[in-house]
């Protein structure tokens, strides 16, 4: 477990800093007044693609060899990591095809296509699109850029914690959505690299909940089916890559 390397998260935050806005943290009095604490958002939703996945999606074609790129990226997503990879394959200059579930609503495929990217409609869940992505990917020779199980991307979307601990150096506890484990991975490795006394807890929707179910079991398992209004946590199965750093 080598790659989420203090150097290598110091690295992405200079690239990714190129293409996000700065998301300073907002404080919640009604949140603090609920809790007995002092409790602040991070409004990654504020970046221009929507979310923070630009961050991982970004700093990944970054670390691509120019044969990688000549091919072209594909990835499949539920969403925000498509608009991340379509922008960022945009300002890359990279062609980019993204296979969404049909499920996904009308809103990310217009603005996942605003972008240049080519968008397939394919499966009802993000793990469908997923396969589906991964035979276009043979077929075609394209570059594939996997949402959450790859851990440059999981360090990508780490930088978040970078930019917390800057921010708030006293910081006790993250709170981070899981879907499919990258935010999660990349956040909990770097603040506990700053700080090892900071605790991160991962929150998933109940009808969701493929990493909790992976931690009890000890090893990766995969949801019958998920249930949730959360369509970018909607995620069977959390990444295998991933899991090794979640159960530490």
């Amino acid at each position: 477990m080598e790659e989420l390397t203090l150097e290598k998260f110091e690295e992405a935050s200079e690239v990714v800093r190129q293409v996000t806005s700065e998301t300073k943290l907002v404080y919640s009095e009604y949140f603090s007044a609920q809790t007995g604490n002092k409790v602040y958002f991070k409004p990654e939703n504020m970046q221009y693609t929507g979310a923070y996945k630009v961050r991982g999606a970004y700093y990944k074609i970054s670390t691509l060899s120019q044969e990688e790129r000549s091919r072209g990226l594909i990835t499949a997503s539920a969403g925000n990591h498509a608009q991340g990879v379509a922008y960022a394959a945009r300002l890359a200059g990279v062609k980019a095809v993204v296979v969404m579930p049909t499920t996904t609503p009308l809103m990310k495929v217009n603005r996942t296509k605003s972008y240049g990217a080519e968008v397939i409609l394919e499966g009802d869940v993000f793990d469908e699109a997923c396969a589906y992505a991964y035979k276009l990917a043979e077929e075609n020779g394209y570059t594939f850029v996997h949402p959450f199980d790859d851990r440059t991307v999981a360090t990508g979307q780490g930088t978040i914690s970078m930019e917390i601990i800057k921010e708030l150096p006293t910081v006790d506890y993250i709170l981070v959505p899981i879907g499919g484990g990258g935010l999660c991975t990349g956040v909990s490795v770097l603040a506990k690299l700053l700080n090892p006394k900071i605790k991160v807890i991962g929150v998933e929707p109940a009808g969701a909940a493929c990493m909790k179910a992976s931690l009890k079991a000890g090893e990766v398992v995969s949801l019958p089916s998920v249930n949730t209004i959360a369509d970018g946590t909607a995620v069977k199965r959390p990444g295998e890559k991933l899991f090794p750093y979640i159960q530490e």
